[in-house]
């Protein structure tokens, strides 16, 4: 029997907190590298590429529940035991759903607009994103995806162009969108469930998010730490960056640099 790949990951840093960084869809890796700059110095940051992405694009993506499982067997593999997990968009629910399965495991949870929160979708928007190749539709669809004004990183349009070069990769965008955004809803994870975990929760979310409604937010357990991004859009790590890096910081207790 032929084994699966292990999924890509940047590994770096040290010490003895782990924070695990897991992109929204249609992105990779490389979206952290800020955060990843700013903070690890002092904690072992690991982002991943997650399945039918990037490094990872030979593994099957669509699923977040078997991504989740992907995701805890692959720490486990790289010897961490605990780790402070954060995800952006659907790969929120990957960490929601690796939190849920393996709680021991997980220490904190970060949540940026994460998928699996409601069933309303921006389905329609999601699959042009995906099928999206050239500098100007991508750059179109992380406008629309973010507020209205926001001026998208040409640093970021370019690195997803890149992504988007590689064989398959488009094709497998697509395949995973139209399984995320089926009849325009989304898979839910059911609120009790949500409302059983155990672990620090904090979610930053957009007040003008048109892709999954800041709404979503609503009816949380008051220990969750939901915090309201007011103005911002569906692409907080581009358009709200300290303010991520911030919220990262406080999960893991490192130091934030001097002068934020």
């Amino acid at each position: 029997m032929t084994l699966a790949p292990p999924p890509f990951a940047s590994d770096s840093g040290g010490g003895d907190t782990a924070l695990v960084l897991l992109h929204g869809f249609g992105a990779f890796h490389g979206v952290w590298d800020e955060a990843v700059y700013r903070l690890g110095g002092a904690v072992r940051m690991v982002a991943y590429d997650l399945p039918g992405h990037g490094g990872s694009l030979s593994l099957a993506g669509g699923k977040a529940s078997s991504a989740a499982r992907l995701l805890m067997a692959d720490l486990a593999d790289r010897g961490i035991r605990h780790a402070h997990l954060a995800g952006h968009s659907m790969r929120g629910a990957i960490a929601t759903l690796a939190a849920l399965s393996q709680p021991d495991a997980v220490s904190s949870l970060t949540l940026l607009s994460p998928g699996g929160f409601g069933a309303e979708i921006n389905g329609p928007l999601l699959r042009r994103y995906a099928e999206a190749v050239s500098r100007e539709d991508i750059r179109a669809c992380l406008a629309a995806m973010s507020a209205p004004g926001f001026d998208v990183p040409e640093l970021a349009v370019e690195a997803l162009q890149q992504m988007r070069k590689v064989p398959g990769q488009t094709a497998s965008l697509v395949e995973i969108a139209g399984m995320i955004t089926r009849g325009n809803r989304q898979g839910e994870i059911p609120r009790e469930a949500i409302g059983g975990l155990s672990m620090p929760v904090r979610l930053l979310w957009g007040d003008a998010d048109p892709v999954l409604p800041f709404a979503q937010s609503n009816g949380l357990p008051p220990r969750f730490d939901v915090l309201r991004a007011a103005g911002a859009g569906h692409m907080l790590i581009e358009e709200r960056p300290g303010e991520v890096i911030s919220l990262l910081a406080a999960a893991t207790g490192a130091a934030m640099p001097a002068g934020d």
